[in-house]
């Protein structure tokens, strides 16, 4: 069971902001400026798939095994990959987990929030550059697939949609493997896939995520609430399961059940980290009290590096595989 403070009763929440509103509202307020200091370096962040031959590499952890040059590999002794002049347009598809457990936040912004905002920005972020947005909206089950277009009227109709949702997400157990495998059938071209979610599911995704990311380029979007992380003294409150409706009352005033409760955080902070790293995707933290923008450019800053140390081997003055290979009388082709 994951416990947490029932939500007091308060003001409706910005995700009753209708479709058009949000966007005008994003469109001013960080649109605007992440497109001013992302522009020119989207295409380094978010790649599309190419068919021309621009060098190789050495192989890398994380690289896709199918573009693996098996010529260049057997007369150098080492896997090289081939990279290709990437296209400019691309699709990316958001996989939204708007399960029970998304709808907490422990102030004016609730994680169901924070995911549509991110998705309103992201979406119009790339279909302002001509590219196109898909989305899978999982509930209990994906229940919703909107296929990849462009323009500012389908990402008002995937706001529009992730708001129409009920209040309350039906109460079940998340199980983020049907949003992935949904992913695997659906998303045949090779993408950027943007998994969001609080990642508060039934045990074995993992497996889903590493086979996603095999094909894709898969981004894990993890939503938070400072709350789920450690207590304050609230005194005697009510914690409840936001998936089965299970409540229990207990005393946040006793601080050997604030320790418990941090460090039982800690170990499942540990553990889904753990897990992302090891399916080979990237992560990006939101927070519901956190500024949507700053965390956008913190990920596009570690974006921008792993694609520096992925084209370049990270020692002083070694020029690119191409050009080493020519040295040596090997054609890249």
């Amino acid at each position: 069971m994951v416990a947490r403070p029932a939500p007091p009763a308060q003001a409706p929440a910005p995700r009753t902001q209708g479709a058009e509103a949000l966007l005008k509202r994003l469109e001013w307020t960080v649109i605007r400026r992440l497109d001013g200091l992302l522009q020119g370096d989207y295409r380094t962040l978010w790649r599309g798939a190419g068919l021309d031959l621009a060098d190789l590499r050495e192989y890398q952890h994380s690289d896709d095994v199918r573009h693996i040059d098996w010529n260049v590999t057997a007369r150098l002794n080492q896997p090289y990959v081939r990279q290709f002049t990437e296209d400019r347009e691309l699709a990316a598809w958001f996989l939204v987990d708007l399960s029970a457990s998304v709808d907490f936040g422990s102030s004016a912004l609730g994680k169901r929030d924070v995911a549509r905002e991110f998705v309103g920005v992201l979406a119009r972020l790339l279909t302002r550059h001509g590219n196109r947005v898909g989305a899978l909206l999982y509930g209990t089950a994906v229940d919703t697939v909107l296929p990849a277009r462009g323009g500012r009227v389908h990402v008002l109709e995937l706001l529009q949609r992730m708001a129409a949702r009920p209040e309350r997400s039906a109460p079940g157990a998340t199980d983020l493997r049907e949003l992935l495998r949904a992913a695997q059938r659906i998303v045949k071209r090779r993408s950027s896939v943007f998994v969001i979610s609080d990642f508060i599911s039934a045990p074995g995704w993992e497996a889903a995520l590493a086979r996603l990311a095999l094909r894709h380029d898969v981004t894990a979007v993890r939503l938070f609430d400072p709350l789920e992380m450690e207590l304050p003294d609230l005194g005697l409150v009510t914690m409840m399961d936001a998936e089965s409706g299970e409540q229990l009352a207990v005393d946040t005033h006793e601080r050997g059940f604030r320790e418990r409760f941090v460090a039982a955080a800690q170990r499942r902070e540990a553990a889904l980290l753990g897990a992302l790293a090891r399916a080979g995707v990237d992560t990006l933290e939101l927070a519901t009290d956190g500024d949507l923008m700053d965390a956008i450019l913190r990920f596009a800053d570690l974006r921008k590096q792993r694609s520096r140390l992925a084209n370049w081997s990270g020692k002083p003055g070694r020029a690119g595989v191409g050009a080493h290979l020519s040295s040596i009388g090997v054609s890249p082709a």
